[in-house]
């Protein structure tokens, strides 16, 4: 077990199978990651960072627990996912609290988010009993008619699920959840800035009934996703994260030839035509890029188009409504935006905001930090070649650009190395259409932001977003392999 304080500063009874060690084991003697509110620097709780020997043997436990999963048949892996899915509900207030208190988001979205991740386990509950194979006509082939072809589908072994700190129980849920649905035993590693609400869960995972071994958790930093994306006993590697750590996941992942999903980076389009409401489309760009998520979201909305004819009227709509947002403590209702995940990060994004004003943009909202708190900021006159517009900005920063025509704006949409969404706002479904087929991206939202995801949609991107899809009908087959089985002489 690992050392985990409680936001309250005691030390739970049980603690978190953080590196795979068995119930009663003595704490680890190695360095720890120290957890704070992002908002207020307050201590909330240590948790081991793991070493190699620590996560080698996380490994090599997991092939143990990789065993037992494969056993279970599916209902009774269907009955895990809904009882790890109940025990969650049961405490999913006291978990959102913890969530927003060591991530920074406000609680109404933590909640939102937990409430996410049961729906995610439920649904792969589901898919836990939809595993099918085929049947293939070899009478297709000349000399093979009297054969009997069927394939199944079997578990990849062990997962390596590497999550992110802006959605990490939803994240965690989408990984987690289906490699258990398919038989797989998966090793967690949570992000290191906000572990506890995960360490938790794992302590209700463990509750639930999974096998020993079959789910683990191993918190630290940078070395351990390397070493989770080498080691030969990991059969696949889930990363949501940036795209140069997906690249450097990837080429690490190389060496043994396992399987590698990425969900990565992104630089999310909206475009406003001259038909468009801009109230809607305004508010599709502060929810969508200024309160959800303190503008941390791979798919929030992090770049406006606004065609001519309604730019001043969307501006002044745009500056109306951030007025409106309240930054502050996340722990309370009435907040919108809470702090970043870190005060660094809040500098990189003040710092961005200071180059898209050197490139020639305009401030006309906010820009100001205060430690890891930025108020949410609009920018206009953005040129379309601001090298920093074309730039992943993680934070409450809505750059807006002009454009005459469409075809304009389809363009310089297209010039990202990201694909993650686009959206488009239009009265005209023609034009929404013929836009949306133009874009190269893996989503497009018509009259809405950019910032949405159903768990039952394949969510992913193009270029450097990774190219990958995930969902719940996607991810439990890509965390299986298929098994081709021939009978000699079937038919007779």
């Amino acid at each position: 077990m690992s050392a985990v304080t409680s936001p309250t500063g005691s030390t739970p009874s049980t603690a978190a199978p953080s590196a795979g060690s068995g119930p009663g084991a003595a704490p680890p003697d190695g360095p720890v990651i120290s957890v704070r509110n992002p908002g207020t620097g307050a201590p909330l709780g240590e948790v081991e960072s793991a070493d190699e020997e620590r996560v080698r043997a996380v490994v090599d436990a997991a092939a143990v627990g990789q065993r037992a999963m494969a056993a279970l048949p599916a209902y009774e892996r269907a009955g895990l996912l809904q009882r790890i899915a109940d025990l969650v509900e049961q405490e999913q207030e006291s978990l959102a609290r913890l969530l927003a208190a060591e991530n920074g988001k406000p609680l109404q979205q933590t909640r939102g988010e937990l409430d996410a991740a049961i729906r995610i386990f439920r649904g792969y509950a589901g898919e836990a009993t939809r595993l099918f194979g085929r049947q293939i006509p070899l009478d297709a082939v000349p000399g093979l008619a009297r054969h009997l072809a069927v394939t199944v589908r079997e578990p990849l072994g062990v997962v390596a699920a590497l999550v992110p700190f802006n959605y990490p129980v939803e994240l965690y849920a989408h990984k987690a959840a289906a490699a258990l649905a398919a038989g797989n035993a998966v090793v967690v590693q949570p992000p290191a800035r906000c572990p506890l609400t995960l360490l938790r869960i794992a302590e209700l995972v463990e509750r639930a009934g999974a096998p020993r071994h079959a789910h683990q958790l191993v918190t630290g930093g940078v070395r351990v996703s390397e070493l989770l994306a080498e080691l030969p006993g990991i059969a696949a590697v889930s990363l949501t994260g940036s795209t140069a750590a997906g690249r450097a996941i990837a080429q690490r992942a190389a060496t043994t030839l396992k399987k590698v999903f990425l969900e990565l980076g992104g630089n999310d389009a909206l475009i406003v035509c001259d038909d468009a409401d801009v109230e809607e489309a305004a508010r599709a760009v502060v929810l969508g890029r200024l309160a959800r998520g303190n503008g941390q979201i791979c798919c929030a909305v992090k770049r406006v188009y606004v065609q001519d004819g309604v730019h001043d009227a969307f501006v002044a709509t745009l500056l109306a409504q951030t007025a409106e947002l309240s930054v502050g403590d996340q722990l309370l209702e009435r907040t919108d935006v809470g702090p970043l995940i870190a005060e660094s990060a809040a500098r990189q994004v003040e710092q961005a905001v200071g180059r898209l004003v050197t490139d020639g943009a305009r401030l006309v909202a906010g820009g100001v930090r205060r430690g890891a708190f930025v108020d949410p900021t609009v920018l206009v006159d953005v040129p379309a070649d601001s090298p920093t517009l074309a730039a992943e900005i993680f934070g409450p920063v809505a750059p807006v650009a002009r454009f005459a025509d469409p075809s304009e704006a389809v363009a310089m949409a297209n010039e990202s190395p990201y694909g993650l969404h686009a959206a488009v706002f239009t009265r005209d479904i023609s034009r929404a259409f013929g836009i949306a087929h133009r874009l190269d991206v893996g989503g497009v939202m018509i009259n809405g932001s950019t910032a949405i995801r159903a768990e039952n949609l394949p969510f992913g991107g193009t270029k450097d977003t990774g190219g990958y899809r995930e969902g719940l009908h996607e991810t439990v087959l890509d965390f299986t392999r298929q098994k081709t089985i021939v009978v000699m002489e079937a038919r007779g």
